[in-house]
């Protein structure tokens, strides 16, 4: 079998599109390659509806803790301690338990207990918990003379914010934001590991990669392949936030534009 053959029955088999049955022996590296490959559609899925969802809580949440009504400030900060103070692993076996509970009594929640749902709401969660204290520091360092040039303007509630703080929040929020879009993608390898099952076992890239370890009692070939997907997926992440980045400092004189830096996230 040519590796165009291969990619041709492999490449879309993550989506339940293409050969059903996986290789079972003479493993070729382009095999590794492509079913590895395929895998990566769901890690860039959980990933990327995750991080947008999780953007619009997180600067809500943000809001919240420097609000001045109390019951906004300690539900965001409620919110944030329970998702930043529990491990994301122990999380996805939480909501598991809790989704599986709830199927048995409203068959409504039957799609939560399936990875592409369940897994996608605990990873949404964490990562607005994160960021939203990000975005809270931010807010708390916008220059109060912003503040008071938007108030000499005439600009106030809804329009100040929209105008004035919430582009400066994510203007200075902007790097330290990067790096947990990039820690959130390769958090979603934890998803093979959770409870939530796989779509008719076509699972990550991570399930592939287990799968050629174990069979060919090798993982020095499968597991570097799935470390390159993940840092060309890194590289394209920092350039896509790297031009947002340059749109948000794009009014600051060239000598005060921030740049980003990539400070990866070994411990968390």
């Amino acid at each position: 079998m040519s590796c165009w053959e291969t990619l041709a029955d492999y490449g879309l088999r993550s989506l339940g599109i293409g050969e059903r049955l996986l290789p079972r022996s003479d493993f070729t590296l382009c095999q590794q390659v492509v079913l590895i490959g395929s895998g990566m559609i769901w890690n860039i899925y959980f990933g990327t509806l995750a991080l947008l969802s999780g953007f619009f809580l997180a600067t809500a949440v943000a809001v919240g803790k420097a609000a001045r009504n109390p019951f906004a400030r300690k539900a965001s900060e409620w919110f944030i301690l329970i998702f930043r103070g529990s491990p994301l692993f122990i999380q996805f076996f939480f909501a598991y338990f809790v989704f599986l509970s709830l199927k048995s009594s409203y068959p409504f929640f039957d799609p939560f207990t399936s990875a592409w749902l369940g897994a996608l709401i605990v990873l949404f969660l964490n990562t607005a918990a994160y960021s939203g204290e990000i975005f809270y520091g931010a807010l708390l360092s916008v220059p109060k003379g912003d503040l008071e040039a938007a108030d000499a303007y005439g600009l106030t509630g809804w329009t100040r914010f929209r105008r004035i703080t919430w582009p400066t929040m994510l203007r200075l929020a902007w790097p330290a934001y990067t790096n947990e879009a990039i820690f959130l993608f390769h958090a979603t390898a934890l998803v093979f590991f959770s409870g939530f099952p796989t779509r008719q076992q076509k699972g990550d890239a991570l399930y592939y990669a287990s799968y050629f370890a174990d069979k060919t009692f090798n993982p020095f070939v499968p597991y570097p392949i799935l470390a390159g997907y993940f840092i060309l997926l890194t590289l394209t992440i920092i350039g896509i936030f790297g031009l947002a980045n340059r749109r948000l400092n794009r009014h600051l004189p060239q000598a005060r534009r921030g740049r980003l830096k990539l400070r990866m996230n070994l411990i968390r």
